[in-house]
């Protein structure tokens, strides 16, 4: 187990130069799905060796990173910026409506059309590198690679990145308000693809996504499943889709599914056995690293984050909040901030601007980009409880970790009231990990308390196929 775990680790240099060769499988392509013959010499070239297959995958969690997935767009970036997180941006883009043009290619400003085009275009490009992955490890891995637990392991996580890409992309484009729309898990939304060719796939429903995101799941749950003791405190598998990762994972579509007996499950699974705590402290760790189930290593972070989070001479063109914007976002009265999530181990503040940037980036030893955290299991217990008392004691032991006192107690008797906390807590949380963007709509939230000047609508939350998917793309559209 030791062996293989100092394997998986993204922190070595040499891995994460190895690791580049996986990814000539298909980026070096003119599209996600054109695979020259001189290509597939070199994939075979790469598959004849374990090492060349652990440098597949992690070239794999590489393309994960990149800036139109977890390492900007799809974390920290156009997700947040959709959910008015932030009062000055890198691209210096000042209108706040402009960034909900999803029809127009615009040359400046939040270029919204094309971000999202290379979204959808990177995502799936990260699934055609598992589905290319997984295939090789039908036809070569067992004479490759002989210990099968190591077998079991790299196909659990090619199955759960496949799964955890998908559902991503079914939050984005898919449809609003899942949970109590009933048209919604009907309505035709993205393709799944688990083939390596160019063969045009149809819009599936919602509902067949999920369904077909929780059978990846399951069968990497259960290839994974020599991991049930892991101890993610001592492990460096927090960089991997581990078991308890994927376990989270599954709370988190069987909540969305409102499925509450198996999201329930779920998270008490990892709550009980992954091992992590919830931190009273974030002091040198304003991510939380330490509450990360699962996460991404990005490599030379301060490098490559410079120019969205790095203080200094660019701090009113970066991922900025000012200061009332702030006040109201975190519930800040005055000088008073019992959350740790508000103070000067979590955020910047340039007093002269009265400007404030959070820490996350640019405080960050592990260079980690988060996944999966902790907290979130709690407020999935809090969200599925049927126990409106049992629903606020989850949500008030993050609250109390976090630093208020047991005096300041939410409590609530009904949904709305137990939606009115739990969207407070919920964007405290996951400032700048581009999760609350999901959250605001899967509940069809579309007013939001600290950007009164913007109101969204279904229209704002569900994204339209890019052109070029419409037009000569791998998908056939006539079907949605």
């Amino acid at each position: 187990m030791k062996r293989f775990i100092l394997h998986h680790s993204l922190c070595s240099a040499r891995q994460m130069l190895v690791g580049l060769l996986s990814l000539f499988l298909f980026c070096a392509c003119s599209d996600w799905f054109d695979v020259a013959p001189k290509t597939d010499l070199t994939a075979e070239k790469l598959y004849s060796t374990e090492s060349g297959f652990e440098s597949a995958l992690t070239g794999i969690y590489l393309l994960m990173v990149s800036p139109d997935a977890y390492g900007g767009n799809m974390s920290f970036g156009l997700l947040d910026q959709l959910a008015q997180e932030y009062d000055y941006l890198p691209d210096g883009a000042v209108d706040k409506l402009a960034i909900y043009n999803y029809a127009t290619t615009t040359s400046g400003g939040f270029q919204t059309k094309q971000k999202l085009a290379k979204s959808w275009i990177k995502l799936y490009n990260v699934i055609a590198n598992c589905n290319n992955f997984l295939k090789w490890l039908d036809t070569k891995g067992t004479e490759v690679i002989r210990n099968e637990q190591t077998r079991d392991a790299y196909r659990g996580e090619a199955l759960a990145i496949r799964a955890y890409c998908h559902f991503d992309l079914l939050r984005a484009w898919g449809p609003w308000n899942y949970g109590t729309d009933a048209a919604a898990p009907e309505i035709k939304c993205i393709p799944y693809r688990t083939i390596t060719n160019k063969e045009k796939l149809p819009l599936l429903p919602a509902k067949e996504v999920a369904a077909r995101i929780l059978q990846d799941l399951t069968t990497a749950k259960s290839l994974l499943s020599f991991e049930k003791t892991l101890r993610l405190d001592e492990s460096e598998r927090r960089f991997r889709l581990n078991y308890h990762a994927v376990n989270a994972l599954m709370a988190r579509v069987y909540c969305y599914l409102n499925d509450a007996p198996k999201a329930i499950a779920c998270a008490q699974d990892v709550i009980e056995h992954c091992g992590l705590t919830l931190s009273s402290s974030n002091q040198d760790d304003p991510i939380l690293y330490t509450e990360c189930i699962a996460a991404l290593n990005m490599y030379h972070m301060s490098d490559n984050t410079s120019s969205s989070w790095a203080d200094g001479d660019k701090f009113t063109t970066q991922y900025c909040m000012r200061q009332e914007h702030f006040n109201t976002y975190f519930e800040v009265s005055g000088t008073r901030r019992e959350d740790m999530r508000t103070k000067s181990a979590a955020f910047y503040e340039h007093s002269a601007t009265k400007t404030l940037l959070s820490r996350k980036y640019n405080t960050n030893p592990h260079e980690a980009v988060p996944l999966i955290r902790l907290p979130e299991m709690y407020y999935i217990l809090c969200e599925m409880s049927s126990n409106m008392q049992q629903s606020a004691q989850y949500l008030n032991f993050v609250r109390n970790k976090r630093g208020y006192s047991k005096s300041l107690n939410v409590q609530f008797t009904n949904d709305a009231g137990r939606l009115e906390a739990l969207n407070k807590e919920f964007r405290k949380e996951f400032y700048a990990e581009g999760q609350y963007w999901f959250f605001l709509k899967r509940h069809g939230i579309t007013q939001l308390p600290y950007a009164t000047d913007v109101v969204l609508s279904k229209e704002r939350f569900v994204f339209p196929l890019p052109d070029a998917e419409k037009e000569y793309g791998w998908t056939e559209i006539s079907n949605q």
